[in-house]
């Protein structure tokens, strides 16, 4: 199992870059390499203007990014007592 600073040195290593009209080029063989697991990164004139990413890669930063808001929201409204929760389990239900 790789740590966080490996795994971010993992990731920098398995970038590849394309200048656009290479990329426009080749794009299947760009799909083919982000099939594999490498990010590609497409540059106009030296400056990045899109990634294409394997999409593991883009569900993992949603989800930390989802968690990441859930725990700013908790942050903001504290913990709901369990009272609170118990009694409003049922809120809704048709019976």
């Amino acid at each position: 199992m790789l740590d966080r600073s490996n795994r971010l040195v993992k990731i920098m290593v398995d970038v590849l870059e394309y200048q656009a009209s290479q990329a426009k080029a080749k794009w299947a063989e760009l799909l083919d390499e982000v099939e594999r697991g490498r990010t590609v990164r497409i540059t106009r004139h030296g400056k990045t203007i899109a990634r294409v990413v394997p999409e593991g890669e883009v569900r993992a930063a949603e989800v930390a990014e989802a968690i990441k808001e859930i725990m700013a929201l908790s942050q903001t409204f504290g913990k709901a007592p369990l009272e609170e929760i118990l009694a409003s389990r049922h809120e809704g239900h048709k019976y």
